[in-house]
């Protein structure tokens, strides 16, 4: 469920800042799925604000 997504992208950015992943590669790669009213786009624009200092830098596809 969400939790067991948010717990995973928790441990991935706490990885990163504290330097345990290859600098040669991203800190991870994210696709948000799931029906509507679940948070998705909260937890998106939380984790941009979290890696870049603000909620706008991310890139959002909508498939519907």
């Amino acid at each position: 469920g969400q939790n067991e997504a948010i717990d995973s992208i928790s441990k991935a950015v706490r990885r990163a800042r504290a330097g345990l992943k290859d600098p040669k590669r991203p800190v991870g790669s994210f696709i948000f799925l799931g029906p509507t009213g679940v948070g998705k786009t909260e937890l998106a624009r939380a984790l941009a604000e979290a890696l870049f200092g603000d909620e706008n830098a991310m890139i959002r596809i909508d498939m519907s």
